[in-house]
């Protein structure tokens, strides 16, 4: 039995030290962790990446949150993740580290996903995130429909990363396990117990990979898809299909905590 702590906007900038969520995590007596994005800044998550592992003595698997990209351009923090995996032996960005096998028959796969505008009413939003001040990459569009082709991209080449995956994933395993930041479905969108409207849709959905994944539990229906999520700060869980269920991770800045802890075989 292995017990895997799942972690999610964290957002560690925000607070001074991390002694008690190692404290925490430590208690929970676990094999590996999952971190599902927003770990701090460009400049920073790298270090308290390095700093988990080497205090904790545990694998990480990481995907990124979009305030992982604030302070620079989205190739230079993805160069800094692969270099990281490259590099550490603990410490696993999962678009580079491919399918992971956790058990006999479970695996692990992920991307940090993007909120692609393809769900509610991006144009007619009066939401802007800082990301759009932040990121080099989105601050540089010109106007909103330049900026929305580029989220559109964003998302496609999350959906591709997945996909691709997904594929090379033997029929024999049973269980999937998802990582990503951005909730993939209208109904993982929770903030304040409810589903968000479509002034916020835009910004914390990400459709091109709810779509790769529906296909996916779809085509295999033998096979139990578990989706991890966060970026709402809300906590919720959803069924899109019998086997295709959806956890989304609660978070409050400046209070990282240990969202769930998980049992696989």
């Amino acid at each position: 039995m292995k017990r895997i702590a799942w972690l999610s906007d964290i957002h560690l900038n925000f607070v001074r030290k991390i002694d008690r969520l190692v404290d925490e995590i430590r208690a929970a007596d676990v094999d590996l962790l999952l971190i599902g994005g927003d770990i701090a800044e460009a400049r920073s998550f790298a270090g308290y990446l390095t700093e988990l592992t080497t205090r904790l003595q545990l694998p990480i698997y990481f995907v990124l949150g979009n305030h992982d990209y604030y302070g620079a351009s989205v190739a230079e923090v993805r160069g800094i993740s692969r270099q990281l995996s490259d590099v550490a032996s603990d410490l696993f960005w999962l678009p580079h580290a491919g399918p992971v096998s956790l058990g006999d028959a479970t695996v692990l796969v992920g991307h940090g996903g993007w909120g692609d505008a393809r769900l509610g009413d991006f144009l007619g939003s009066p939401v802007r995130l800082n990301d759009y001040k932040l990121i080099s990459d989105l601050s540089s569009e010109a106007n909103d429909e330049v900026l929305l082709q580029k989220l559109n991209e964003l998302g496609d080449e999350a959906a591709r990363s997945l996909e691709e995956q997904l594929s090379n994933v033997s029929a024999a395993v049973s269980e999937v396990i998802v990582l990503t930041h951005v909730p993939p479905f209208r109904e993982a969108c929770v903030h304040d117990g409810k589903i968000s409207d479509d002034d916020w849709l835009p910004h914390f959905t990400c459709h091109a990979v709810g779509e790769v994944l529906h296909r996916a539990a779809s085509e295999n229906s033998g096979c139990n898809f578990i989706v991890l999520c966060g970026h709402t700060h809300g906590r919720g869980e959803c069924e899109i299909l019998s086997n295709l269920v959806v956890r989304t991770a609660g978070a409050e800045y400046g209070r990282p905590q240990v969202e769930r802890v998980l049992e696989i075989d």
